[in-house]
């Protein structure tokens, strides 16, 4: 398990069947900052509105503001962190 930010990354066995194959390696666009949480390799996928990665080989999540994370050889589901405020729960903005 590791955190980026507003992020919360776990490995997971698989990916969900009938997930999609996304065209970035974007896995949050950062709402405050404008700056994303990135991959430099693998696949991002989403299902329900949920992101999961496959890193074939060693790969690493970038963000301008935080530690660059490593991730090895695996699979991992990536859950936004949120808050409450008095109109309901919201994804934190990062």
């Amino acid at each position: 398990m590791k955190r980026q930010g507003d992020l919360l990354i776990v490995r997971v066995e698989a990916i969900p069947i009938a997930s999609k194959k996304k065209d970035n390696l974007i896995l949050a666009e950062g709402e405050a900052t404008g700056h994303n949480h990135a991959l430099d390799s693998g696949e991002v996928y989403e299902k329900d509105g949920v992101l999961y990665f496959r890193a074939d080989t060693t790969t690493r999540l970038n963000h301008p503001e935080h530690k660059q994370l490593l991730f090895e050889k695996g699979t991992y589901k990536v859950i936004r962190q949120r808050e409450y405020e008095p109109a309901g729960w919201r994804n934190v903005a990062d």
